[in-house]
């Protein structure tokens, strides 16, 4: 009897050592199929993106190049070092960090920053560039991510007081810019003198060889600050939004760009940016 007890004691203990190796060697295989999941899930997400990336078609292999004319502040500048900041600078920087490339800055002349997209030398130009038909044309654009404003700067003496008073006189602009161009379609070609900067304009005007000079007001702002003697008139020119331009046809790029825009506003990082440069009135 004590034996036939020890023997069915014996069996009972190896089914609940079994038994709970079974549950222990079952946990164990769940937290291991759990990290795997896991693991692949991150594995997948991480290529998903590599291949995103993958899919955008730059200039040049993991780099986004910006053509700029780094002489627009505050959007796009150089500091005494030689370095380049600003609004612009700063977007395309989280830009590039979003899509995972390397930024390249290109400075140039405007005419020439525009044209670098157009060309296959650059795949964005920002430089507080304006959507036209004209423009659409030729590349194609992001959703706005600034909006500017055409200014009128004068002389303090100046007798030009509002837009009506530009009629016959001589107008210093940027060339290729909105302004140029609208100032050339209101006022006629041979009243406007185009300039390569919005600087060079404005010596111009303090030597007397302009009336004034139109040009957007963020950097209108900086120039009448840095130069005693001239006013902003307080009638704005033209209203318009800035956008990134792209390469015509290249939508895989300028979508990704449009995401990262949506996620720089959504954040607050887009207006960070912004304020850190342009101080609310």
């Amino acid at each position: 009897m004590k034996k036939a007890l020890s023997l069915m004691t014996a069996a009972a203990l190896v089914l609940s050592l079994a038994a709970c190796g079974s549950t222990a060697s079952s946990a164990a295989s769940s937290e291991a199929a759990s990290s795997d999941a896991a693991s692949s899930e991150a594995a997948s997400s991480e290529a998903a993106s590599e291949t995103e990336t993958a899919e955008l078609s730059t200039v040049e292999p993991g780099k986004l190049i910006m053509s700029t004319n780094a002489a627009f502040p505050p959007y796009e500048m150089t500091t005494d070092s030689g370095e380049f900041e600003g609004i612009d600078i700063e977007t395309a920087q989280a830009i590039a960090d979003k899509l995972g490339l390397e930024l390249q800055i290109d400075d140039m002349d405007f005419d020439a920053a525009l044209l670098a997209v157009q060309q296959g030398k650059s795949d964005m130009v920002m430089a507080g560039v304006t959507v036209t038909d004209e423009r659409q044309n030729v590349m194609d654009f992001t959703d706005s991510y600034a909006t500017g404003i055409q200014s009128i700067i004068v002389k303090e003496d100046s007798d030009i007081a509002s837009v009506d008073d530009l009629a016959g006189k001589k107008i210093g602009t940027q060339r290729g810019t909105t302004g140029y161009l609208y100032c050339s379609d209101d006022f006629g070609d041979e009243n406007i003198v185009a300039y390569d900067d919005g600087l060079t304009a404005v010596q111009m005007l303090n030597n007397g060889q302009v009336d004034c000079v139109v040009i957007d007001n963020a950097p209108a702002k900086e120039f009448v600050a840095a130069n005693p003697g001239l006013k902003l008139l307080d009638t704005a020119y033209v209203e318009e939004s800035y956008a990134i331009g792209v390469g015509k046809g290249n939508t895989e790029l300028k979508d990704a760009i449009n995401t990262a825009l949506e996620e720089l506003k959504a954040d607050g990082t887009l207006q960070a940016i912004v304020d850190k440069y342009i101080t609310a009135e």
